[in-house]
């Protein structure tokens, strides 16, 4: 078994940002394992602009944005090992992969760092009525088989759900000369960002359907149509609401799902609104020496905050390989309040906190004129109005160790308030 002061599972943006701020906090025995065939991770495929505004202050293609990383990895000489697939992790940082040219290599690791991003919720987690005709596919996949592979998905097309990538791809077809015919949403609100409804839909004149979900797939070998019914306030379909569409494609943009089986494996504990580990203020999950960050900590809504949150992984490793111990925890617990679905991180070690944590968090609804408010116990310390919140758009608050005051309180509560 060899061994690596840290190993990073995940070549994608978040893998790379934290082997980058690892490298730079003085540890250069690293190894990334990436099971493509190239690192970038999905930044490969969204060729569209609109990163690195808050990384790197410019506007940057989804390729451009990774290459700046991938070029700081190559300067380092950080060792990174492609079509590797990281097959198994221990609790005791003992990990398993395989590729075509080394076989099964076991590997001890002083410090862990997951980033295997996420994944998109397929048709069979949808239970959508109907055969199995050519034609479905997820955004993502298609977006992959458009930007990199060359092909064509469909030339009429109908999208459930609203997230970004189903946004972009409405947009994307519409460009390569598709007819995007409606974008239907499940939840009486957008799941993806704000900007994107109006640059990918209400710029090219595609209407968004909301409480509106797919009840029929007509077709057997191909799609032929869809059928969508309107839903009521416990998302059932409405009888007598329901609309035929005419369409060759149907792609589905219905949610992420953080990649954990790897998690699941090493014995972290996940939490189960986001999917992802509990981790505390240091990004490390409830196995000693094992950190997350990315979209496999939480579903992320850019990329620039996922480069951050894995550069402060990759500093907190290096902070744990040099040092091979923490000083004695005491946590906080982050809890949620009204209107708050769920925080990240999901506590605090006060004994080793920075001087301040940025928080994030996602509310449940869209809510207008609001304010957030944290509470240390029963005390309210922090309320800031807010124009508008919504779920496609996360939120984040910074907490100072200094507002702690003598007596630490036992739990720090984020909610929605009038």
């Amino acid at each position: 078994m060899t061994y690596h002061d840290l190993v990073i599972i995940g070549g994608g943006p978040a893998g790379l940002a934290a082997a980058v701020s690892a490298h730079e906090a003085g540890i250069e025995d690293i190894l990334i394992l990436e099971r493509d065939e190239r690192l970038g991770g999905i930044l490969n495929q969204c060729i569209h602009n609109g990163f690195g505004l808050h990384t790197f202050k410019e506007e940057l293609t989804g390729p451009e944005y990774a290459d700046r990383y991938i070029k700081k990895v190559t300067d380092y000489k950080i060792p990174y090992k492609l079509k590797s697939i990281a097959a198994d992790i221990s609790a005791e940082r003992e990990i398993l992969y395989v590729n075509g040219e080394e076989g099964a290599v076991s590997v001890k690791a002083g410090a862990v760092i997951l980033a295997m991003g996420c994944r998109e919720r397929p048709r069979g987690a949808l239970g959508l009525p109907g055969y199995r005709p050519a034609g479905i596919f997820t955004a993502g996949t298609a977006q992959r088989l458009m930007n990199i592979e060359g092909y064509s998905v469909g030339k009429k097309v109908f999208i459930l759900g609203s997230g970004d990538i189903g946004l972009i791809m409405a947009r994307r077809m519409t460009l390569e000369g598709a007819i995007v015919i409606c974008v239907a949403e499940l939840m009486p609100y957008s799941g993806g960002l704000n900007r994107n409804i109006v640059q990918c839909l209400n710029d090219f004149n595609i209407p968004l359907k909301l409480s509106h979900t797919v009840t029929k797939i007509h077709g057997k070998q191909r799609v032929t149509g869809i059928t969508i019914s309107e839903v009521d306030a416990n998302r059932r379909p409405i009888k007598g609401t329901e609309e035929y569409y005419d369409c060759d494609t149907l792609l589905l943009s219905c949610g992420l799902l953080p990649e954990n089986e790897l998690s699941k494996s090493a014995g972290v504990t996940l939490d189960r609104v986001t999917g992802g580990p509990v981790v505390d203020d240091k990004l490390q999950t409830s196995v000693e020496g094992v950190f997350a960050c990315g979209n496999v900590l939480h579903v992320h809504d850019l990329v620039d905050y996922v480069s951050e949150e894995a550069e402060r992984a990759g500093r907190q490793a290096a902070s744990f390989v040099k040092s091979g111990k923490e000083n004695d925890k005491k946590y906080i617990t982050l809890s949620v309040g009204s209107g708050v679905r769920y925080t990240v991180p999901q506590m605090i070690d006060v004994n080793n906190m920075n001087d301040s944590v940025t928080v994030r968090f996602r509310v449940s609804d869209v809510f207008r004129d609001k304010s957030v408010s944290v509470c240390y116990d029963d005390k309210c310390v922090i309320k800031r109005k807010k124009r508008i919140l919504a779920p496609g758009e996360m939120e984040q608050i910074v907490i100072k160790k200094d507002t702690f005051g003598d007596s630490m309180p036992k739990t720090v509560k984020i909610s929605v308030e009038d």
